[in-house]
């Protein structure tokens, strides 16, 4: 029961999962050179501005589509392996939570991260600037 048990437990830390993080933890890691990704839209972008910094790749459509090779091929250009942490967000986090676990479950990403609360309620809503 013991070995049962401990194989469960092992099998388990061996996937990842989406985590999230704050403003501050964000601005820290990207610091430290961890790439920061704006999933939204071009007229989100251009409607609330983007995270200074950050790389913007959109990843569902107007018509809340996804765009995966678009999408995978510029993340490869950013995320070189799947242990390379890196940072996503969207307007309110709830695109960004579909794609993570859809990262982390589906493909193996291991270290994939979301800013809590998306852009408007994570960033703009904590006095965080944006830049256009």
């Amino acid at each position: 029961m013991k070995k049962l048990m401990l194989i469960i437990a092992l099998s388990y830390s061996l996937f990842a999962e989406l985590k999230d993080v704050n403003a501050d933890t964000l601005i820290k890691m990207q610091k430290q050179g961890v790439p920061v990704i704006d999933i939204r839209t071009p007229q989100e972008w251009k409607d609330r501005g983007i995270i200074k910094g950050a790389h913007k790749i959109m990843f569902f459509t107007p018509l809340g589509r996804a765009n995966v090779p678009n999408f995978m091929f510029k993340l490869g250009h950013l995320v070189k392996d799947k242990e390379q942490p890196f940072i996503i967000y969207c307007a309110h986090a709830n695109r960004t939570k579909e794609l993570g676990k859809w990262l982390s479950d589906k493909l193996g990403f291991k270290k994939v991260y979301e800013l809590k609360g998306g852009i408007e309620y994570g960033w703009i809503n904590t006095k965080h600037k944006t830049v256009k």
